[in-house]
């Protein structure tokens, strides 16, 4: 799958992954490959990403996930230090 995590500033990540977890408004929720299409707002938490090679996470107040076609796009307002 292909994923690519933007803000308003800058791209986050972009890349091939195993999975994501997201902060999704209802509840929390995993992506895998050949997920259903869905489009979804998110809430403030942690982004998990697994790839081959490790897990990133990033932190978020806010965003929105489209799944589509194995690839995922989240477009998400980053936490304010």
């Amino acid at each position: 799958m292909k994923l690519t995590i933007l803000t308003p500033d800058t791209q986050l990540f972009e890349g091939d992954v195993n999975s994501v977890n997201v902060p999704g408004v209802k509840a929390p929720f995993e992506v895998l490959n050949n997920h259903v299409p869905i489009v979804s707002a998110l809430e403030k938490g942690e982004i998990l990403v697994k790839t081959s090679s490790g897990t990133e996470t990033f932190n978020i107040e806010s965003g929105f996930i489209e799944v589509l076609n194995n690839n995922i796009s989240i477009l998400a307002q980053p936490v304010k230090e």
